[in-house]
C-alpha cells in the first residue's frame, strides 16, 4: 500500500469518528437539555399545585378569623408575584427570581399559619387541616422536584462543559444551565410575632 491511501484511510477514518461524536454529542446534549426543560415544568407543576392551595387556604382563614388585611394582601401579592416569576423563568431560564419570590410567598404563608395558634377553632377545622396536609405534602413535592430538576442540570453541564463536549457545545449552541439554588434569606428562620 501507498502512503497516498494510507493517508487517505487515516483521513476517512478520523472524518467518520468526528461526525460519530459530532453527532453523538449533539444527541446527547439535546436529550440532557430536553431533561432539564421536562424537569423544569415538573418543578413548574409541583409550585402550581401550591399557588392553586393558596386561595383555598385563605378563603378557610377568613371564615374562621378576623385576621388582619395586610397578611393576607401579602400572602395573595406574594402568590402573584411567584406565579408571574415562574413564568418568567419558564420562557429565560433564570431562576433566580422565581427562587427570591418563593421565599417572599413563603415568609407570608408562615406568617399566616402562624394565626392558628392564636384561633384554636381555626386549627381544629377539618378543612384547614386538609389543606395544610397538602401543602406539607406539596412542599415536599416541590422540595423533590427542584432536586430533581438539580441531578439533571448538573448531567446537561458535564456534557456541555467536558471536552470534547465542550467543542461541540460551542459549535451547535449549547450553552450551560442555571441552577436552582436557595436565596441568601433561605438560611434565615423567619419570625412570626402576633404583637
Amino acid at each position: 500500500m501507498n502512503k497516498g491511501k494510507i493517508t487517505k484511510i487515516v483521513i476517512g477514518g478520523l472524518l467518520i469518528f468526528l461526525i460519530i461524536s459530532g453527532v453523538s454529542s449533539f444527541n446527547g446534549m439535546t436529550s440532557a437539555s430536553e431533561n432539564v426543560d421536562g424537569l423544569w415544568s415538573e418543578v413548574e407543576n409541583k409550585y402550581q399545585s401550591r399557588f392553586d392551595l393558596i386561595p383555598n387556604l385563605v378563603s378557610i382563614v377568613q371564615g374562621y378569623a378576623d385576621v388582619e388585611k395586610e397578611t393576607l394582601i401579602a400572602v395573595t401579592e406574594a402568590r402573584a408575584a411567584a406565579l408571574g416569576a415562574m413564568q418568567q423563568a419558564g420562557e429565560s431560564g433564570d431562576v433566580a427570581d422565581f427562587d427570591q419570590s418563593t421565599m417572599v410567598l413563603g415568609t407570608a404563608m408562615r406568617g399566616l399559619f402562624g394565626y392558628t395558634e392564636q384561633y384554636p377553632d381555626l386549627k381544629s377545622s377539618q378543612g384547614f387541616r386538609d389543606l395544610q396536609v397538602q401543602l406539607e405534602g406539596t412542599e415536599n413535592r416541590i422540595s423533590k422536584a427542584r432536586t430533581d430538576y438539580n441531578e439533571s442540570v448538573k448531567t446537561y453541564n458535564k456534557k456541555v462543559k467536558v471536552f470534547p463536549g465542550k467543542i461541540w457545545a460551542g459549535m451547535f449552541g449549547f450553552n450551560e444551565k442555571s441552577y436552582f439554588e436557595s436565596t441568601s434569606e433561605a438560611s434565615t428562620a423567619p419570625v412570626i410575632s402576633f404583637e
